[in-house]
């Protein structure tokens, strides 16, 4: 069983004395000092203190003490204790791990453009070496090696700000007044990052789809045998079990990155769902800023509150009132297990059971076996009475056509019957506009890197997106929430479920 001492100074009642002390010799480690007397370390707390704290972490494992005989004159001095302290291999351990939970505990994380394009440049050069007969081994390795690296890197540091965007959405850990100063520059980096990551990761996905088409597997391969060959000698297992392990290590990197940016028939990929978690972060981001302002408008003042609460007990008219208004503020009521009927009563007064008795000895409370399967209580008498929830269904069908008929308009009101421009489109309501910009997305999602036509087709195959781009020209489309620019492109939009095209008239 590991022995977890060095960490003891974690729980105990000076813990932020331990902690100083254990930093004061890391930071004298990195400095290549090995050796620290109690005077040695820059500490507020007084010598005494410094020196018990001391004693304590060497009794944990955290340090060793040596006899300090360097400055022994005297038959006292060296009767008298003198320690020099330096970091056990355990306690050294130990302050690696906790610095390793705070940065997780308070890193925040970056959606980090610049890691897509390191990314597109490390995939171009090892796409010039996939087209080569013999590729130099070490180049293909040093290239898989930083593509791996940058890509990581880019994964978790996108995991963690979207981690630490959601707690700033709910409101946790986050300072009003800083949120609502840099709510803006927040916004402005998820937009910029969405642009980035639509331009750039299809690029990266038409690459890494031209690297599996070229021969991916070779390149791995060449990695792996090349992990194998540099493998220490004196290893359990052999160079061809080293390198079929390394093989399918390198395997296992290459589809987490394919699957990454290269959407599959029926998993998106995570590029795409990060993609769509920036954009619902926006408008929820602006439903935060509303919330502070409501918040700002009408402060809510706990203790007159309570106050308030006090003087409507001190009004009541009699006991079951204040029980009724302590049971509305506070929600606390009896459990709905401990029923008590008639057998129930009966079985006490004939066995009492005195209050002093641990629930331990008490005799077992019997439960009903419909509540423990289905939560609900199983009562006796005839049954309930049956809730129609008819009108209910209605206005669900009806919304859900509603929805459905909007969505339908919404599709055929989109359908170009003829190459158009953006610039063309015109104004757009709010069901026309959202179903526009996600084909829009979808066509640049699936448009590889310098390719100026794309084709695509919806998920539900029912619409067929034809994208071309143009050497100039700004497109405006205005809706009701304000107006969406962007780079002009000749699109078409094709009913794929028409049963002949209609056509087109002036």
């Amino acid at each position: 069983m590991p022995d977890y001492q060095p960490f003891a100074h974690l729980t105990a009642p000076n813990v932020d004395l331990y902690r100083a002390v254990m930093g004061e010799f890391v930071r004298a480690k990195r400095r290549f000092v090995v050796h620290l007397r109690p005077e040695d370390l820059e500490l507020e707390a007084d010598l005494a203190a410094v020196t018990d704290a001391l004693g304590r972490l060497k009794d944990w494992g955290n340090l060793r003490a040596d006899p300090d005989t360097s400055r022994v004159t005297t038959v006292e001095d060296f009767h008298r204790a003198r320690f020099l302290y330096q970091l056990t291999p355990a306690g050294e351990a130990a302050e690696q791990a906790l610095q390793t939970f705070d940065e997780a505990l308070g890193r925040r994380g970056a959606l980090q453009a610049v890691a897509l394009t390191d990314i597109v440049t490390q995939l171009r050069a090892l796409l010039e070496l996939a087209r080569h007969e013999a590729p130099d081994p070490a180049k293909v390795h040093l290239l898989l090696h930083g593509l791996v690296g940058r890509f990581s890197d880019l994964a978790d540091n996108a995991q963690a700000f979207m981690g630490s965007l959601q707690r700033s959405i709910d409101l946790h850990d986050v300072d009003v007044d800083a949120f609502r100063a840099y709510k803006d520059q927040l916004i402005d980096y998820l937009e910029r990052f969405i642009k980035d990551l639509v331009t750039t990761g299809a690029e990266i996905a038409g690459l890494v789809t031209e690297i599996d088409d070229t021969d991916a597997e070779r390149l791995l391969r060449t990695a792996a045998a090349r992990e194998a060959e540099d493998a220490a000698p004196g290893a359990d297992e052999s160079e061809e079990a080293q390198f079929e392990r390394g093989l399918a290590l390198w395997r296992e990197r290459w589809l987490g990155l394919r699957q990454w940016f290269v959407s599959g028939p029926q998993h998106p990929s995570q590029a795409k769902l990060l993609r769509a978690r920036a954009r619902a972060a926006i408008p929820a981001l602006l439903q935060v800023v509303s919330a502070l302002n409501e918040r700002r408008a009408g402060r809510s003042d706990r203790s007159a509150d309570f106050r308030t609460l006090a003087r409507w007990f001190a009004q009541a008219p009699d006991e079951a009132t204040m029980h009724r208004l302590w049971r509305t503020a506070f929600g606390l009521s009896s459990a709905r297990h401990l029923t008590v009927d008639s057998d129930t009563l009966a079985e006490r007064e004939e066995q009492p059971v005195a209050p002093s008795t641990p629930w331990y000895d008490a005799p077992p409370l019997l439960i009903s076996p419909q509540l423990r399967k289905t939560g609900s209580y199983e009562r006796r008498g005839k049954p309930n009475r049956i809730v129609d929830r008819s009108d209910q269904r209605r206005i669900l069908a009806e919304r859900a056509a509603r929805q459905a008929e909007e969505t339908e308009l919404a599709r055929k009101r989109l359908v170009t019957h003829r190459p158009t421009r953006l610039s063309e489109v015109g104004t757009l309501d709010p069901a026309e506009f959202s179903l526009f910009l996600s084909l829009l997305g979808d066509a640049l999602a699936a448009r590889g890197p310098r390719q100026r036509h794309v084709s695509t087709a919806t998920s539900d195959g029912t619409l067929e997106i034809r994208l071309t781009a143009l050497d100039k020209g700004v497109a405006e489309i205005h809706t009701p929430a304000g107006t969406f620019r962007g780079p002009d492109h000749v699109i078409e939009i094709v009913d794929l479920t028409a049963a002949e095209p209609e056509e087109w008239s002036a």
